[in-house]
């Protein structure tokens, strides 16, 4: 946590255009991962017969009716967060209640997921417009891969991004030729790496997580149940592994094998590797 607060400072005070283009793209970006994972939970719901979360106003995009305080605090300071969780009635599924209780609790994470492959993908897909010719291949010369190029939170120097670090404007003139749509590719790079990063913590088997639903009813057939005070202790347990940073090395080590291996299958398929 101490860390990213002095990254922030660290930026705030050496290029505080940079830190302000920096935290709006943040911002929008945490606003529709979260409230679309919540999104996924709710409609998931509807459609196996649940209308709760409907009629409480969960199928919105207003951020008012998704966001958790502590949770989103945490998605800034820490990097992982949390929404507040739908309310789900499995008297009102219409079919079989474990199956459809794993098919909304699958629900978030499966949208965090397609949300990191399409944006992946297009961030890829658009990387040979934005560079003048030549600048991949000596990129990859340099480095003997373009998974760098191709990471919102990377400075190597020349590649530093303007968004994070640095308010040269000459940097895109020499090596873009089409400098608007590298503001897009830190957009959808940005989106990628989160919606990743939400879709991997949200596994966790820990609750009030996704992982939690998805290992009772996978493993257990629904049969474990934890009651109030058991379920409020598993809360607070979960609290205190992230803002200790305990889980941060796991998470950082699985998202960094995911994204690398999905970027480099797409540049291998955009002929980029």
């Amino acid at each position: 946590m101490f860390s990213r607060l002095q990254t922030y400072l660290s930026m705030l005070r050496s290029n505080p255009l940079g830190f302000l283009i920096y935290i709006v793209y943040f911002t929008v970006t945490i606003l529709l991962s979260l409230i679309l994972h919540e999104i996924g939970h709710a409609y998931v719901a509807w459609r196996c017969g649940d209308p709760t979360a409907k009629m409480l106003g969960r199928l919105s995009l207003d951020p008012r009716r998704h966001l958790d305080p502590i949770g989103t605090l945490s998605m800034v300071l820490i990097g992982v967060g949390w929404a507040k969780p739908v309310p789900v009635n499995p008297r009102n599924f219409k079919g079989n209640r474990v199956r459809d209780d794993f098919l909304v609790s699958i629900a978030g994470i499966t949208v965090n997921l397609t949300l990191f492959l399409l944006c992946s993908a297009l961030s890829v897909g658009i990387n040979g417009l934005i560079w003048k010719e030549g600048v991949i291949d000596s990129f990859r010369a340099e480095t003997g891969s373009l998974q760098g190029m191709l990471n919102v939170y990377h400075d190597d120097g020349w590649f530093a991004s303007y968004i994070a670090y640095g308010n040269d404007f000459s940097y895109f003139t020499r090596y873009t030729a089409t400098p608007w749509l590298l503001w897009v590719q830190r957009f959808l790079l940005m989106m990628a790496q989160t919606n990743l990063g939400l879709s991997m913590f949200n596994f966790l088997p820990i609750p009030p997580l996704d992982g939690y639903h998805i290992f009772n009813d996978l493993l257990l057939k629904g049969r474990f149940e934890l009651n109030y005070n058991t379920f409020r202790i598993a809360q607070l347990v979960l609290i205190v592994l992230i803002m200790s940073g305990a889980l941060n090395s796991l998470l950082l080590a699985v998202n960094g094998t995911v994204y690398g291996a999905v970027v480099n299958l797409w540049l291998l398929i955009a002929g980029q590797a």
